[in-house]
Protein backbone atom coordinates (compact mmCIF):
# COMPACT_ATOMS: atom_id res chain seq x y z
CA UNK A 1 0.00 0.00 0.00
CA UNK A 2 1.02 3.51 -0.83
CA UNK A 3 1.68 5.93 2.05
CA UNK A 4 2.12 9.80 1.72
CA UNK A 5 2.56 12.96 4.19
CA UNK A 6 -0.22 13.96 2.13
CA UNK A 7 -3.65 13.27 0.65
CA UNK A 8 -5.08 16.00 -1.43
CA UNK A 9 -8.84 15.47 -2.85
CA UNK A 10 -9.29 17.76 -5.23
CA UNK A 11 -7.34 19.52 -8.08
CA UNK A 12 -8.73 23.39 -8.42
CA UNK A 13 -6.49 26.00 -7.19
CA UNK A 14 -6.88 25.20 -3.89
CA UNK A 15 -5.68 21.29 -3.98
CA UNK A 16 -3.13 22.22 -6.42
CA UNK A 17 -1.70 25.03 -4.64
CA UNK A 18 -1.24 23.30 -1.63
CA UNK A 19 0.25 20.45 -3.02
CA UNK A 20 3.00 21.95 -4.69
CA UNK A 21 3.66 24.19 -1.60
CA UNK A 22 3.87 21.36 0.68
CA UNK A 23 5.73 19.38 -2.45
CA UNK A 24 8.44 22.09 -1.46
CA UNK A 25 8.79 21.31 2.18
CA UNK A 26 9.83 17.98 1.05
CA UNK A 27 6.60 16.65 2.16
CA UNK A 28 5.06 13.25 -0.22
CA UNK A 29 2.03 14.16 -1.68
CA UNK A 30 -0.87 12.55 -3.52
CA UNK A 31 -3.33 14.79 -5.16
CA UNK A 32 -6.89 13.03 -6.74
CA UNK A 33 -8.65 14.31 -9.18
CA UNK A 34 -11.75 13.00 -10.93
CA UNK A 35 -12.28 15.58 -14.07
CA UNK A 36 -9.46 17.81 -15.07
CA UNK A 37 -6.49 19.46 -12.93
CA UNK A 38 -7.37 23.48 -12.13
CA UNK A 39 -10.84 23.07 -10.61
CA UNK A 40 -14.06 25.25 -11.81
CA UNK A 41 -11.45 28.19 -11.87
CA UNK A 42 -9.76 27.28 -15.54
CA UNK A 43 -11.79 24.90 -16.68
CA UNK A 44 -15.38 26.42 -16.16
CA UNK A 45 -15.08 29.79 -14.32
CA UNK A 46 -12.43 32.32 -14.20
CA UNK A 47 -10.37 31.52 -17.60
CA UNK A 48 -12.79 30.63 -19.94
CA UNK A 49 -15.45 33.16 -19.30
CA UNK A 50 -12.21 35.63 -19.73
CA UNK A 51 -11.51 34.49 -22.80
CA UNK A 52 -15.15 34.96 -24.02
CA UNK A 53 -14.89 37.82 -22.58
CA UNK A 54 -12.06 39.81 -23.99
CA UNK A 55 -13.04 38.11 -27.34
CA UNK A 56 -16.34 39.89 -27.07
CA UNK A 57 -15.16 43.05 -25.83
CA UNK A 58 -12.43 43.24 -29.35
CA UNK A 59 -15.80 42.55 -31.17
CA UNK A 60 -17.32 45.47 -29.72
CA UNK A 61 -14.61 47.87 -29.53
CA UNK A 62 -14.34 46.88 -33.01
CA UNK A 63 -17.88 48.66 -33.66
CA UNK A 64 -15.70 52.18 -32.86
CA UNK A 65 -12.44 52.03 -34.92
CA UNK A 66 -13.99 54.65 -37.29
CA UNK A 67 -13.15 57.44 -34.69
CA UNK A 68 -9.70 56.48 -34.28
CA UNK A 69 -9.67 56.52 -37.90
CA UNK A 70 -9.48 53.15 -38.45
CA UNK A 71 -11.45 51.59 -40.97
CA UNK A 72 -12.26 48.16 -41.44
CA UNK A 73 -15.39 45.55 -42.03
CA UNK A 74 -16.13 43.86 -38.61
CA UNK A 75 -20.05 43.38 -38.91
CA UNK A 76 -19.77 39.86 -38.14
CA UNK A 77 -18.00 36.89 -35.96
CA UNK A 78 -17.57 33.09 -35.91
CA UNK A 79 -18.77 32.02 -32.81
CA UNK A 80 -17.51 28.83 -33.26
CA UNK A 81 -13.80 30.13 -33.94
CA UNK A 82 -13.85 32.14 -30.63
CA UNK A 83 -15.44 28.69 -28.61
CA UNK A 84 -12.13 27.40 -30.09
CA UNK A 85 -10.13 30.03 -29.18
CA UNK A 86 -11.17 29.25 -25.59
CA UNK A 87 -10.79 25.96 -25.34
CA UNK A 88 -7.30 26.50 -26.90
CA UNK A 89 -6.29 28.89 -23.84
CA UNK A 90 -8.08 26.70 -21.49
CA UNK A 91 -5.86 23.74 -22.48
CA UNK A 92 -2.80 25.40 -22.88
CA UNK A 93 -2.72 26.96 -19.24
CA UNK A 94 -3.97 23.39 -18.21
CA UNK A 95 -0.91 21.46 -19.79
CA UNK A 96 1.30 23.92 -18.22
CA UNK A 97 0.09 23.83 -14.72
CA UNK A 98 0.24 19.66 -15.08
CA UNK A 99 3.64 20.01 -15.97
CA UNK A 100 4.44 22.36 -13.06
CA UNK A 101 2.37 19.94 -10.33
CA UNK A 102 4.34 16.97 -11.38
CA UNK A 103 7.68 18.69 -11.77
CA UNK A 104 6.91 19.69 -8.06
CA UNK A 105 7.21 16.39 -7.05
CA UNK A 106 3.37 15.51 -6.78
CA UNK A 107 1.67 12.48 -7.86
CA UNK A 108 -1.43 13.14 -9.53
CA UNK A 109 -4.44 10.28 -9.50
CA UNK A 110 -7.10 11.25 -11.86
CA UNK A 111 -9.96 8.79 -10.31
CA UNK A 112 -12.86 9.82 -8.08
CA UNK A 113 -11.54 9.34 -4.40
CA UNK A 114 -13.39 9.01 -0.76
CA UNK A 115 -12.26 9.09 2.47
CA UNK A 116 -12.23 5.83 4.18
CA UNK A 117 -10.77 6.95 7.72
CA UNK A 118 -8.50 9.95 8.79
CA UNK A 119 -5.90 7.97 7.32
CA UNK A 120 -6.91 6.08 4.12
CA UNK A 121 -8.46 7.68 0.85
CA UNK A 122 -9.99 5.10 -1.61
CA UNK A 123 -9.68 5.32 -5.52
CA UNK A 124 -10.48 3.02 -7.98
CA UNK A 125 -10.67 -0.03 -5.22
CA UNK A 126 -7.39 1.00 -4.55
CA UNK A 127 -6.71 2.65 -0.76
CA UNK A 128 -3.74 4.94 0.02
CA UNK A 129 -2.09 5.29 3.18
CA UNK A 130 -1.73 9.30 4.26
CA UNK A 131 -1.19 11.07 7.73
CA UNK A 132 -3.02 14.18 6.61
CA UNK A 133 -5.85 14.70 4.47
CA UNK A 134 -7.13 17.61 2.50
CA UNK A 135 -10.30 18.47 0.97
CA UNK A 136 -10.67 20.79 -1.60
CA UNK A 137 -13.55 19.33 -3.60
CA UNK A 138 -14.47 22.42 -5.08
CA UNK A 139 -18.31 23.86 -5.81
CA UNK A 140 -21.00 23.85 -8.24
CA UNK A 141 -23.78 26.25 -9.32
CA UNK A 142 -26.35 26.82 -6.72
CA UNK A 143 -30.12 25.73 -7.43
CA UNK A 144 -32.80 27.95 -6.43
CA UNK A 145 -36.27 26.16 -6.04
CA UNK A 146 -38.53 26.30 -9.14
CA UNK A 147 -35.16 27.21 -11.41
CA UNK A 148 -34.29 23.97 -11.89
CA UNK A 149 -31.52 23.41 -14.91
CA UNK A 150 -32.73 21.52 -17.48
CA UNK A 151 -29.64 22.68 -20.19
CA UNK A 152 -32.88 23.50 -22.78
CA UNK A 153 -34.45 26.27 -21.06
CA UNK A 154 -32.77 27.18 -17.61
CA UNK A 155 -28.54 26.65 -17.90
CA UNK A 156 -26.26 27.58 -15.08
CA UNK A 157 -22.54 29.11 -16.00
CA UNK A 158 -21.40 25.80 -16.72
CA UNK A 159 -23.81 25.00 -19.30
CA UNK A 160 -22.96 28.33 -21.08
CA UNK A 161 -19.56 26.97 -21.86
CA UNK A 162 -21.11 24.03 -24.39
CA UNK A 163 -23.12 26.50 -26.58
CA UNK A 164 -23.06 25.86 -30.10
CA UNK A 165 -24.32 29.59 -30.78
CA UNK A 166 -25.11 32.31 -29.69
CA UNK A 167 -29.15 33.16 -28.49
CA UNK A 168 -31.15 36.37 -29.56
CA UNK A 169 -32.12 36.99 -25.87
CA UNK A 170 -31.00 36.19 -22.84
CA UNK A 171 -32.56 36.61 -18.85
CA UNK A 172 -30.10 36.32 -16.17
CA UNK A 173 -30.85 35.51 -12.37
CA UNK A 174 -28.39 37.15 -10.05
CA UNK A 175 -25.80 40.05 -10.88
CA UNK A 176 -22.53 39.20 -8.80
CA UNK A 177 -19.26 38.66 -10.83
CA UNK A 178 -20.86 35.47 -12.77
CA UNK A 179 -24.44 37.56 -13.68
CA UNK A 180 -22.24 40.99 -14.37
CA UNK A 181 -19.29 39.29 -16.68
CA UNK A 182 -21.65 37.18 -18.39
CA UNK A 183 -24.41 40.23 -19.17
CA UNK A 184 -21.19 41.85 -20.55
CA UNK A 185 -20.20 38.66 -23.03
CA UNK A 186 -23.45 38.52 -24.41
CA UNK A 187 -24.70 42.31 -24.88
CA UNK A 188 -21.18 42.91 -26.41
CA UNK A 189 -22.17 40.14 -28.97
CA UNK A 190 -25.21 42.05 -29.58
CA UNK A 191 -27.36 39.66 -27.61
CA UNK A 192 -30.05 41.16 -25.70
CA UNK A 193 -30.00 40.68 -22.01
CA UNK A 194 -32.14 41.29 -18.75
CA UNK A 195 -31.31 41.20 -15.48
CA UNK A 196 -33.24 40.31 -12.43
CA UNK A 197 -31.90 41.06 -9.25
CA UNK A 198 -33.31 40.59 -5.84
CA UNK A 199 -31.54 42.91 -3.44
CA UNK A 200 -32.23 46.94 -4.45
CA UNK A 201 -29.29 47.62 -6.65
CA UNK A 202 -26.90 45.59 -8.91
CA UNK A 203 -23.74 43.67 -7.65
CA UNK A 204 -24.95 44.07 -3.91
CA UNK A 205 -22.04 43.18 -2.50
CA UNK A 206 -19.86 46.11 -4.46
CA UNK A 207 -20.31 50.02 -2.57
CA UNK A 208 -23.21 51.73 -3.29
CA UNK A 209 -21.56 53.88 -5.86
CA UNK A 210 -20.32 51.14 -8.31
CA UNK A 211 -23.64 49.27 -8.27
CA UNK A 212 -24.95 53.03 -9.56
CA UNK A 213 -22.15 53.51 -12.21
CA UNK A 214 -22.91 50.18 -13.37
CA UNK A 215 -26.58 50.75 -13.68
CA UNK A 216 -26.22 53.88 -15.65
CA UNK A 217 -23.37 52.21 -17.77
CA UNK A 218 -25.91 49.26 -18.52
CA UNK A 219 -28.72 52.07 -19.09
CA UNK A 220 -26.12 53.38 -21.62
CA UNK A 221 -25.18 49.68 -23.14
CA UNK A 222 -29.32 49.03 -23.41
CA UNK A 223 -28.79 46.06 -20.79
CA UNK A 224 -32.35 46.09 -19.18
CA UNK A 225 -32.03 45.28 -15.62
CA UNK A 226 -35.03 44.77 -12.78
CA UNK A 227 -34.10 45.49 -9.16
CA UNK A 228 -35.91 44.47 -5.71
CA UNK A 229 -37.49 41.82 -8.45
CA UNK A 230 -37.70 37.94 -8.49
CA UNK A 231 -39.34 35.28 -10.91
CA UNK A 232 -42.79 34.55 -10.19
CA UNK A 233 -43.18 31.79 -12.71
CA UNK A 234 -42.18 30.01 -16.19
CA UNK A 235 -44.71 28.81 -18.66
CA UNK A 236 -44.38 27.88 -22.16
CA UNK A 237 -40.96 29.97 -21.99
CA UNK A 238 -42.76 33.01 -21.13
CA UNK A 239 -41.40 34.31 -17.29
CA UNK A 240 -43.69 36.01 -14.89
CA UNK A 241 -41.71 38.53 -12.60
CA UNK A 242 -42.70 39.46 -9.65
CA UNK A 243 -43.19 43.18 -10.79
CA UNK A 244 -45.59 41.86 -13.74
CA UNK A 245 -43.47 42.07 -16.38
CA UNK A 246 -43.50 39.10 -18.81
CA UNK A 247 -40.45 38.28 -20.25
CA UNK A 248 -39.93 35.57 -23.62
CA UNK A 249 -35.91 34.86 -23.66
CA UNK A 250 -34.26 32.15 -25.36
CA UNK A 251 -33.25 30.87 -22.42
CA UNK A 252 -32.23 31.97 -18.48
CA UNK A 253 -29.14 32.05 -16.94
CA UNK A 254 -29.16 31.33 -13.15
CA UNK A 255 -25.84 33.06 -11.25
CA UNK A 256 -27.37 32.50 -7.55
CA UNK A 257 -23.60 32.16 -6.61
CA UNK A 258 -21.89 28.50 -5.80
CA UNK A 259 -22.45 25.95 -3.40
CA UNK A 260 -19.56 23.41 -1.65
CA UNK A 261 -19.34 19.74 -3.02
CA UNK A 262 -18.96 18.88 0.75
CA UNK A 263 -22.27 18.60 2.25
CA UNK A 264 -21.74 15.87 5.55
CA UNK A 265 -18.16 15.69 4.25
CA UNK A 266 -16.07 15.00 7.30
CA UNK A 267 -12.67 15.91 6.96
CA UNK A 268 -9.94 18.64 9.76
CA UNK A 269 -8.68 20.37 6.66
CA UNK A 270 -11.18 21.68 4.00
CA UNK A 271 -9.72 24.67 1.69
CA UNK A 272 -10.99 26.64 -0.97
CA UNK A 273 -14.78 26.81 -2.11
CA UNK A 274 -15.44 23.58 -0.17
CA UNK A 275 -15.04 25.05 3.09
CA UNK A 276 -17.91 27.28 2.19
CA UNK A 277 -16.30 30.48 2.74
CA UNK A 278 -15.13 33.16 0.15
CA UNK A 279 -15.77 31.22 -2.91
CA UNK A 280 -12.85 33.29 -4.88
CA UNK A 281 -9.61 31.66 -6.51
CA UNK A 282 -6.72 33.89 -5.02
CA UNK A 283 -8.83 33.10 -1.58
CA UNK A 284 -8.38 29.29 -2.04
CA UNK A 285 -4.55 29.98 -3.18
CA UNK A 286 -4.16 32.05 0.00
CA UNK A 287 -5.57 29.33 2.27
CA UNK A 288 -3.14 26.61 0.65
CA UNK A 289 -0.36 29.44 1.23
CA UNK A 290 -1.47 29.74 4.68
CA UNK A 291 -1.62 25.60 5.05
CA UNK A 292 1.31 24.83 3.67
CA UNK A 293 4.42 27.69 4.13
CA UNK A 294 2.27 29.10 7.63
CA UNK A 295 2.28 32.59 6.29
CA UNK A 296 -0.86 33.83 7.37
CA UNK A 297 -3.14 36.57 5.49
CA UNK A 298 -6.07 39.03 6.59
CA UNK A 299 -9.35 37.58 4.89
CA UNK A 300 -10.86 40.79 5.55
CA UNK A 301 -8.50 41.84 3.25
CA UNK A 302 -9.62 39.67 -0.06
CA UNK A 303 -9.93 41.53 -2.91
CA UNK A 304 -13.32 41.30 -4.76
CA UNK A 305 -13.52 41.85 -9.02
CA UNK A 306 -15.42 42.19 -11.60
CA UNK A 307 -14.02 42.06 -15.58
CA UNK A 308 -14.98 43.08 -18.74
CA UNK A 309 -15.05 46.90 -20.04
CA UNK A 310 -14.46 49.15 -16.99
CA UNK A 311 -12.93 46.71 -14.89
CA UNK A 312 -14.51 46.69 -11.30
CA UNK A 313 -12.88 45.94 -8.07
CA UNK A 314 -13.28 46.17 -4.39
CA UNK A 315 -11.17 45.62 -1.27
CA UNK A 316 -11.45 46.77 2.84
CA UNK A 317 -14.24 48.61 4.16
CA UNK A 318 -17.30 50.67 2.29
CA UNK A 319 -19.38 53.87 2.68
CA UNK A 320 -22.11 51.73 4.54
CA UNK A 321 -19.15 50.67 6.78
CA UNK A 322 -17.99 54.11 7.92
CA UNK A 323 -18.29 55.88 11.24
CA UNK A 324 -18.46 59.48 11.95
CA UNK A 325 -14.39 59.12 12.08
CA UNK A 326 -13.93 58.18 8.51
CA UNK A 327 -14.01 60.29 5.73
CA UNK A 328 -15.47 58.96 2.22
CA UNK A 329 -13.60 60.71 -1.19
CA UNK A 330 -14.39 60.15 -4.94
CA UNK A 331 -12.62 61.15 -7.80
CA UNK A 332 -13.32 60.66 -11.55
CA UNK A 333 -11.04 58.86 -14.10
CA UNK A 334 -11.61 61.64 -16.66
CA UNK A 335 -8.68 63.47 -14.00
CA UNK A 336 -6.67 61.02 -15.60
CA UNK A 337 -5.26 62.00 -19.00
CA UNK A 338 -4.96 58.36 -20.30
CA UNK A 339 -8.48 57.63 -19.90
CA UNK A 340 -8.88 59.87 -22.43
CA UNK A 341 -6.25 58.68 -24.36
CA UNK A 342 -7.76 55.00 -24.03
CA UNK A 343 -11.13 56.41 -24.37
CA UNK A 344 -11.80 54.96 -21.06
CA UNK A 345 -12.99 57.51 -19.14
CA UNK A 346 -16.39 56.08 -17.49
CA UNK A 347 -15.46 55.52 -13.97
CA UNK A 348 -14.11 56.64 -10.89
CA UNK A 349 -11.63 55.68 -7.96
CA UNK A 350 -13.01 56.06 -4.58
CA UNK A 351 -11.36 55.26 -1.13
CA UNK A 352 -12.42 55.63 2.85
CA UNK A 353 -9.74 57.03 5.43
CA UNK A 354 -9.68 57.14 8.65
CA UNK A 355 -7.31 59.87 9.66
CA UNK A 356 -4.20 59.65 7.80
CA UNK A 357 -5.04 55.93 6.48
CA UNK A 358 -6.99 54.25 3.62
CA UNK A 359 -9.54 51.52 4.79
CA UNK A 360 -10.91 50.91 1.79
CA UNK A 361 -10.89 51.45 -1.69
CA UNK A 362 -13.50 51.15 -5.15
CA UNK A 363 -13.08 51.20 -8.35
CA UNK A 364 -14.57 51.23 -11.58
CA UNK A 365 -11.77 52.08 -14.49
CA UNK A 366 -9.61 50.36 -16.89
CA UNK A 367 -6.85 48.70 -15.27
CA UNK A 368 -8.69 48.54 -11.97
CA UNK A 369 -8.10 44.92 -11.44
CA UNK A 370 -4.84 45.74 -11.22
CA UNK A 371 -4.59 48.92 -9.46
CA UNK A 372 -6.72 47.70 -6.52
CA UNK A 373 -4.08 45.75 -5.00
CA UNK A 374 -1.52 49.10 -4.39
CA UNK A 375 -4.74 49.90 -1.84
CA UNK A 376 -4.32 46.80 -0.67
CA UNK A 377 -0.78 46.64 -0.04
CA UNK A 378 -1.20 50.42 1.34
CA UNK A 379 -4.28 49.45 4.16
CA UNK A 380 -2.22 45.75 4.41
CA UNK A 381 0.90 47.56 5.39
CA UNK A 382 -0.75 50.42 7.23
CA UNK A 383 0.82 53.00 5.33
CA UNK A 384 -0.34 56.60 6.02
CA UNK A 385 -1.25 58.87 3.27
CA UNK A 386 1.91 60.84 3.27
CA UNK A 387 3.98 57.80 2.67
CA UNK A 388 1.91 56.88 -0.12
CA UNK A 389 2.13 60.10 -1.46
CA UNK A 390 5.95 59.49 -1.24
CA UNK A 391 6.00 57.61 -4.19
CA UNK A 392 6.68 58.62 -7.95
CA UNK A 393 3.90 57.67 -9.72
CA UNK A 394 4.83 57.43 -13.65
CA UNK A 395 2.58 59.53 -15.76
CA UNK A 396 0.30 59.56 -17.79
CA UNK A 397 -1.16 55.99 -16.01
CA UNK A 398 -4.21 54.81 -14.16
CA UNK A 399 -1.88 54.31 -10.98
CA UNK A 400 -1.01 57.80 -11.01
CA UNK A 401 -4.86 58.32 -9.54
CA UNK A 402 -3.82 57.20 -6.34
CA UNK A 403 -1.73 60.09 -6.21
CA UNK A 404 -4.36 62.14 -7.17
CA UNK A 405 -6.86 61.26 -4.95
CA UNK A 406 -4.97 60.91 -2.00
CA UNK A 407 -4.66 64.88 -2.78
CA UNK A 408 -7.94 65.25 -2.01
CA UNK A 409 -8.73 63.64 1.26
Amino acid sequence: MEKYDYGIIGGGPAGYSAGMFLAKQGKSVILFEKDLLGGTCLNKGCIPTKSLLHSSQVFANSKKLEEFGIKINAEEFNFSKIIEKKDKTVEKIRKSLELAVKNSGVKIVYNEACIKDNTTILAEDNEYKVDKIILATGSRPRQIKGLEFDKEFIFNSDDLLNLKSLPKSVLIVGSGAIGIEWARIFSNFEVEVTIVELAEHLIPLADIDISKRVERIFKQKKIKFYTKTSIQSIENKAVTLSNGEIISPDFVLVAAGRETNTQNAECECILGDACNEIQLAHYAISQAKSLALGIPFDKNLVPSIIYGEPEIAWVGIQEKDCDENCKSTLMPITALGKSWCDDSTDGFIKIITKKDKICGASIISKEASSLIHIFLIAIKENLSINEIKSICFAHPTYAEGIFEILNLV
